[in-house]
């Protein structure tokens, strides 16, 4: 999947980018899709590193399961939701309760949140996602079965690589 970069503040996770070619790439692209304007700790993970919590090293544990095809969901990672609209966190957490394995249509999102008619914005706020993976936009694909959009590096082959390493 590439290089992975996280952010946390406290126990909450501010952003996740991944499939990036070098670790100064994933960072920077950190920096942009989780709207940080401080800089960011650049440290790479060691065993040695004080810094890195428990938290962290249990959500990189995961992240590597999950790359291997482990059923991971990564509902105990907490994430900042300021950025987010009622709207926006309706879709997010709907979106977080996909199964591995399974998807959803942009239009049966924005239904379940009580918001039919909405699939453009669902896919909006997909788009915006500042915690793919943790928050598996991935799975939500557009009318008819659709692979529709996906921002991450790679773009689509990433979503359908995803897609296939769920069985999806």
């Amino acid at each position: 999947m590439g290089w992975i970069a996280l952010a946390f503040r406290d126990e909450t996770l501010c952003g996740i980018v991944f499939g990036h070619a070098t670790a100064e790439k994933a960072i920077a692209a950190l920096a942009r899709a989780a709207g940080l304007k401080e800089k960011l700790n650049r440290k790479r993970l060691s065993n040695r590193d004080a810094l890195i919590t428990p938290l962290l090293w249990r959500l990189v544990d995961e992240l590597q399961r999950f790359a291997a095809g482990e059923p991971i969901e990564f509902h105990n990672v907490a994430i900042n939701e300021n950025h987010l609209t009622p709207f926006g966190r309706r879709i997010v957490a709907a979106c977080r309760r996909i199964p591995f394995g399974q998807t959803r249509s942009y239009g049966q999102l924005a239904a379940v949140c009580g918001s039919p008619g909405a699939a453009r914005a669902v896919g909006q706020v997909m788009a915006k996602n500042r915690y793919p993976l943790v928050v598996p936009c991935h799975r939500v694909l557009a009318a008819g079965g659709q692979i529709g959009g996906f921002s991450a590096p790679q773009g689509l082959a990433m979503k359908r690589r995803l897609l296939s390493l769920e069985g999806a």
